[in-house]
């Protein structure tokens, strides 16, 4: 149960962000975000004691390759051009570019107290219910 929750908290959150920076959304990103926060969720905790800005780090780097994937999947091979950052420097295949990857790395900082927090909560929310 734990897994599906972070996973439609991914998808909403990410869907969230991208309306406020975009103004709207595609139903395709909602499923890269709950892969990318499920990704990421796990990351941080495999990490443990880490420092904070190598969890971000790795944070960044697996949400730039999920949208990468994501990006061949919907935009190329499918051809619904949800996104396009081919006048963005130093993009890849107009898929990810790095100024992206840095607001992403932004972006997992908080993240990583919040991976926290939800673990913490959802064991023991877990512990209660057994």
């Amino acid at each position: 149960m734990e897994q599906l929750f972070v996973f439609f908290i991914g998808a909403a959150g990410y869907g969230l962000l991208e309306i406020l920076w975009r103004g709207y959304t595609h139903w395709t990103m909602l499923i890269c975000g709950g892969i990318c926060f499920f990704l990421i969720y796990h990351i941080f905790d495999i990490l443990g004691n880490t420092p904070i800005f190598i969890k971000a780090a790795a944070g960044s780097l697996a949400i730039t390759f999920i949208e990468l994937v994501a990006g061949l999947i919907v935009n190329v091979k499918l051809g619904l051009h949800v996104w396009d950052y081919s006048d963005m420097p130093y993009n890849i295949l107009g898929q990810v570019c790095l100024g992206y990857s840095f607001l992403w790395l932004a972006v997992c900082i908080p993240l990583v107290f919040f991976c926290k927090w939800l673990k913490s909560a959802l064991a023991i929310n877990y512990s209660e219910n057994t």
